[in-house]
């Protein structure tokens, strides 16, 4: 037992010293100002450093170039909380990325070229409070469920994409929202903007400059128009516009009508036919009497 212990030792030790220099050490050519803070702001880097130390809670990764995120970068760097990774060219984020992240609070994913947000990718970012995902000019798609999870985020940056439509449902999952920023977009003032327009007109206090600073264009000759000259009254028409559960609705309702009415001709065509029988009984009846 003894030389298995004395055998052990060294590479406990061997363990100990890589994993405490590992944690200690500051990536080359970043700062580190304090213990827990990396910084390599603006180095050029075209990848995420492999040096970082475990116990990081700051890192600063932006201006630089880098591509894409590794899948299980932040399974290492658990203690992480402030992540700014604005202005790179992050083009998508891989599934899971940020989803193993508990304690990440503020993530800044600006001035990227992101094109969508798809569901699921914030899903157990449960503690983050401020998200950044602004200045991405191809990011047109959020998909509905992109933010489900995030209970206690409270601002939202969004502006300045290539947005045309958001579904009212990705604001509706953010219990704690206090501030949200959409300006700068190119949104459409169609139907699909309309249930969009509702929830802004009722939660205008949360946009940082109101309705004025949001503008959408008309359908039929592309002017922008602030939302603060449009009313619920002008999307009058979409009112009158189907969605794919009402037609079935109407074609559900259509067909119980038809099925209903078949019937209801059967039971009386029945009770008449039977009627009839009674009446040309009643008739022989009678006349056998007379004679």
């Amino acid at each position: 037992m003894l030389p298995c212990i004395n055998w052990l030792q060294p590479l406990l030790a061997l363990i100990s010293s890589t994993l405490l220099t590992r944690a200690n050490n500051c990536p080359s050519s970043c700062l580190c100002p304090d213990h827990h803070t990396v910084d390599c702001t603006g180095k050029g880097l075209t990848r995420v450093p492999d040096s970082i130390p475990l116990d990081v809670r700051r890192l600063l990764l932006p201006n630089n170039w880098i591509p894409w995120i590794p899948s299980d970068f932040l399974v290492l760097y658990s203690d992480l909380v402030y992540l700014d990774l604005r202005n790179n060219t992050l083009s998508q984020l891989e599934p899971g990325t940020l989803t193993t992240s508990s304690r990440l609070v503020f993530l800044d994913l600006g001035s990227n070229n992101l094109t969508e947000i798809p569901s699921g990718t914030f899903g157990e970012s449960r503690s983050l409070i401020k998200l950044r995902l602004g200045n991405n000019p191809y990011l047109t798609m959020v998909d509905r469920d992109a933010f489900t999870g995030l209970t206690s985020l409270r601002e939202l940056e969004l502006e300045r994409n290539g947005l045309t439509e958001l579904d009212v449902s990705v604001l509706e999952s953010l219990p704690s929202l206090r501030l949200l920023r959409l300006e700068g977009n190119p949104w459409l003032c169609n139907c699909e903007f309309a249930k969009l327009f509702v929830w802004l007109t009722e939660n205008r206090h949360k946009l940082p400059k109101g309705m004025e600073g949001i503008e959408c264009s008309l359908p039929l000759d592309g002017r922008q128009v602030p939302l603060s000259l449009l009313s619920e009254e002008s999307f009058r028409e979409c009112r009158g516009t189907l969605t794919l559960t009402d037609y079935l609705i109407v074609i559900f309702s259509g067909i119980s009508v038809s099925v209903a009415a078949i019937m209801a001709s059967f039971f009386l065509a029945s009770t008449v036919h039977c009627f009839q029988r009674l009446s040309k009984g009643s008739k022989g009846d009678e006349e056998e009497g007379n004679d």
